[in-house]
């Protein structure tokens, strides 16, 4: 018998403000220790989707209307945020959202809230071996730090609560590609030592570089998924994410498959 799935989200229906139908009938699986990307632009559905894993669409005025949402087997369908992260899911959100005015150390601190406290220590020592750069400056204001810095802690306080799970939104935005590049081997790494990883980004290379399965998010649902290779060497995927043809430039990735269709039979 197959282990199950570390998350299986099924047939998923999110509205926000009981109007806007964000999430369409989603439905996606990640493996037990593998790292599983989706790709999406901006309001494909990718936080709404890590919203309501975590159980933080009621803060967004958002709720489920359809589907399930399962950690490890149980159903955790709308479940409180502080039971999510018992169940072992921790969340890196987008935009480096540290305690601006707390140490970095107190950064860390508080994502240990979770843990008993004879752990705090095995689990900073962890963090601080992922980030050496956290362990020199433990005692900086954390809105001191720059943009890679502050990714860092966002990532090591996420890790501070030892998750079995880490979803991760958008952690390349807006840095540096060396500092992409880092973050793409400390996922690699952070995967290696155990945790499951359900990667969201619009870098398209770099998610399908580490992962092992990929989806395709627009306008709510699925288009396409598969493994991880195969849609980084997909003709359609590289020209809507990441521009390799002249046709690129089609407002959605539907679009560019319907494109490309008619042209084949033109041909």
């Amino acid at each position: 018998m197959a282990p199950l799935p570390v998350l299986s989200v099924n047939n998923l229906e999110v509205v926000y403000d009981d109007v806007v139908l964000v999430l369409r009938g989603l439905s996606l699986d990640v493996p037990d220790g593998a790292i599983v990307a989706l790709l999406g632009a901006n309001g494909a559905g990718k936080t709404t989707l890590l919203r309501a894993v975590t159980g933080l669409l009621i803060a967004h005025r958002g709720r489920i209307t359809k589907g399930s949402v399962r950690i490890g087997g149980t159903d955790r369908t709308g479940a409180d945020p502080a039971d999510v992260v018992r169940e072992g899911v921790a969340q890196v959100m987008e935009g480096r959202r540290v305690f601006a005015e707390m140490s970095v150390e107190d950064n860390l601190r508080a994502g240990a809230h979770s843990r008993r406290r004879g752990e705090y220590r095995e689990d900073v020592t962890r963090v601080y071996d992922l980030f050496p750069v956290l362990a020199e400056r433990r005692r900086a204001t954390a809105g001191y730090l720059s943009g890679g810095e502050q990714q860092m802690l966002a990532i090591g306080r996420a890790l501070m609560a030892r998750p079995r799970l880490l979803l991760m939104d958008e952690p390349s935005l807006g840095l540096a590609p060396r500092l992409v590049e880092q973050v793409r081997d400390i996922v690699v790494q952070i995967n290696g030592q155990g945790t499951s990883v359900l990667l969201v980004e619009q870098n398209a290379v770099m998610a399908l570089s580490i992962a092992s399965y990929g989806y395709v998010l627009e306008v709510g649902k699925v288009v396409r998924d598969g493994p991880a290779r195969e849609l980084l060497d997909d003709e359609d995927i590289r020209e809507f994410y990441l521009g390799s043809t002249p046709d690129a430039g089609r407002r959605s990735f539907a679009e560019v498959k319907s494109y490309r269709r008619k042209k084949r039979w033109s041909a």
